[in-house]
């Protein structure tokens, strides 16, 4: 059985959002359902989505462990967003995490190889 997951990054400026998470997703997105939504899957049935929503911007948590988050982050790096923070938790798992112009939080965690 196959379950969806959609996390939903609420934005003030949805066309200045969409251009800054194109950078760090490194492509456009998966679909737009709708003139103030931009979705980016990424994992099978794993979305991200940004929405136009003035009233609850800033305020989002996004964490996603990948496999390989020293290339990740290079790569963002690469596309001009540096990380704000970077953290290494007891055996040796590593977060990095990223805040768009709202202050929403998006990071990175994986762990040692």
């Amino acid at each position: 059985m196959a379950q969806d997951l959609f996390a939903g990054i609420p934005v003030t400026d949805y066309a200045a959002a969409l251009s800054w998470y194109e950078r760090f997703f490194g492509r456009q997105p998966s679909f737009l359902p709708n003139d103030i939504e931009a979705v980016w899957e990424v994992a099978e049935h794993r979305y991200v989505y940004i929405v136009r929503d003035q009233e609850r911007a800033g305020n989002a948590l996004v964490l996603s462990f990948v496999d390989d988050i020293e290339d990740r982050v290079a790569e963002i790096a690469r596309r001009g967003i540096k990380p704000e923070r970077r953290e290494t938790y007891d055996g040796g798992v590593t977060k990095v995490t990223y805040r768009d112009a709202d202050g929403n939080e998006i990071s990175l965690g994986g762990g040692p190889d």
